[in-house]
């Protein structure tokens, strides 16, 4: 009998582990009657922001506008030019366009895949053709596969250069370094509970995370049409106030995923310890975790040299496996010639042509993993003999 094959992701599992929970929630809130904006709204906001360990979490309603909303809470449009890398998914270039700034590409550490700090340091002294110095007004950070940028680095050029720091924070839920959590470095930061992510809804979901009252209180009226008095928009700025509300259902769910966010990341750790192990002799490089990082594996994502042939090959045997990301947002048609680059992005364009996610969600069974493990090592075997 052939096994069956093994997702990439499934967040289907994650809805049969808690389905009596989660059938209950739903059904409560189909029964109440308040669907945008109401009690379970309100509850999931409080639960999170104690959970991220900020003073403030305002829902929204996917992680893309979280983005867009928190750039436009801390005073960033028109006019201002924002650091970033293109070793990301383009929903984070296209939330600072929305906010009507201008993305400006750095390159990324090749070992974490994250921002480098050096490449900002650059960027600022020397910023490429068409951008001054003053128009840089932030950085956007972007924790990825589960892990923090170098976020002490990062917030000492900030300081220094008088940055605004915004995280994104979309696949670091419970992610920490140094101890302290994604989402508590700079002025705000956006999650996204998109199903696939470490704490996912069954449909789309977002929410601003902020220690700032009055950028919180700002966010709270750009998620409404500006409103901080109902149906009177009070926002200046044409274009700043959207609609974009979490609702009832997916916080409903939401509120029952999230006490189990943490016991979920440490299986997903548990995971990579079991493919670092399984890996180690394998002809792929594993994934490196900077010192003192809580890395919740959002992605395990290795490193082939013939990454192509090494994904065929797990196809044929049932593994499943994803590129995040096959090509680097600054080379992608629409954005290609058009943003500014700053330096060459050599490390992503290396990284774009190598990196392979193996399986990764926390329901993986311990003979899937070995499965897997032996997909990639049976791989190199095969390589070696041909």
């Amino acid at each position: 009998m052939t096994a069956a094959a093994i997702p990439q992701t499934n967040p289907r599992a994650g809805y049969i582990a808690h389905k009596t929970e989660i059938d209950a929630a739903w059904a409560k809130v189909m029964n109440a009657g308040s669907y945008i904006l109401g009690p379970e709204v309100a509850a999931f906001e409080t639960e999170f922001a104690a959970f991220v360990g900020q003073a403030h979490a305002i829902g929204v309603a996917n992680g893309t506008d979280a983005l867009t909303l928190a750039l436009r809470g801390c005073g960033i449009g028109a006019g201002d030019v924002v650091i970033t890398t293109s070793h990301t998914a383009g929903a984070t270039i296209a939330a600072i366009e929305l906010a009507g700034a201008l993305p400006l590409f750095v390159d990324i550490d090749p070992v974490t895949f994250t921002l480098d700090p050096g490449a900002l340091a650059t960027a600022l002294a020397r910023p490429p053709a068409g951008v001054t110095r003053a128009a840089i007004r932030a950085v956007v950070p972007v924790h990825l596969y589960g892990q923090l940028a170098d976020m002490p680095a990062i917030m000492a050029i900030a300081q220094r250069q008088d940055l605004l720091v915004i995280e994104d924070c979309a696949q670091a839920h419970g992610a920490t370094l140094e101890g302290r959590a994604a989402g508590t470095w700079g002025l705000a930061a956006a999650f996204s509970f998109y199903p696939t992510k470490n704490l996912g809804a069954f449909g789309d979901g977002g929410a601003v995370v902020t220690g700032d009252a009055a950028t919180a209180q700002r966010v709270r009226a750009l998620r409404e049409y500006g409103w901080r008095e109902r149906y009177v928009s009070s926002e200046p700025k044409p274009g700043q106030g959207m609609n974009s509300r979490l609702d009832e259902l997916q916080a409903a769910i939401l509120r029952v995923k999230l006490p189990f966010l943490a016991a979920d990341n440490a299986r997903r750790a548990a995971i990579a310890a079991a493919y670092d192990r399984g890996l180690a002799a394998a002809d792929v490089i594993t994934p490196r975790r900077r010192p003192d990082a809580g890395h919740v594996y959002h992605q395990y994502v290795i490193r082939a040299s013939q990454r192509d042939q090494l994904r065929q090959t797990l196809q044929a045997q049932g593994v499943g496996t994803l590129i995040h990301y096959p090509v680097p947002v600054h080379l992608q048609p629409a954005y290609h010639r058009r943003l500014p680059v700053a330096g060459t992005l050599e490390h992503t364009e290396e990284a774009c042509r190598q990196i392979l996610s193996l399986p990764m969600f926390p329901e993986l069974t311990d003979a899937e993993v070995q499965r897997s493990v032996a997909a990639v090592t049976g791989a190199r075997t095969a390589r070696r003999s041909a």
